[in-house]
């Protein structure tokens, strides 16, 4: 007869096989979107430390880099930069940074629209 404690050891060994196989499945995934340079400008904003000229150019290198690493821009950066745009009066560098968000990410088309029909 087969003790209680041989079959906890019976049972326990293939689930322990299962999840040694199934851990080394597991596989990291390299995030979506660069975020690196983005947050930390909107923080800025909001608090009101840098000028629209600063952050302007923060936010443009930042693009340059995550470009040049051929990584993706996330949600929002080209909107936020069209936004600097604007107020410091490139209406078309705002354009166009506001159509490039409406491009990229469709489910802000309404709200783009609505910041692309304030700069006329």
């Amino acid at each position: 007869m087969i003790s209680k404690n041989n079959k906890l050891t019976a049972l326990a060994l293939p689930v322990a096989a299962a999840c040694a196989l199934l851990t080394g499945c597991a596989t990291q995934t390299a995030p979506l979107y660069q975020w690196d340079g983005y947050q930390p400008q909107v923080y800025e904003y909001f608090k009101g430390q840098k000028g629209a000229a600063e952050q302007i150019a923060a936010l443009e290198a930042s693009r340059e880099k995550t470009l040049a690493q051929n990584k993706a821009l996330p949600p929002g950066f080209r909107a936020h930069l069209g936004m600097l745009y604007a107020s410091v009066g490139k209406g078309a560098e705002a354009r166009q940074q506001l159509t490039e968000e409406k491009e990229r990410f469709p489910e802000s088309s309404a709200y783009m629209d609505f910041l692309l029909s304030k700069l006329q």
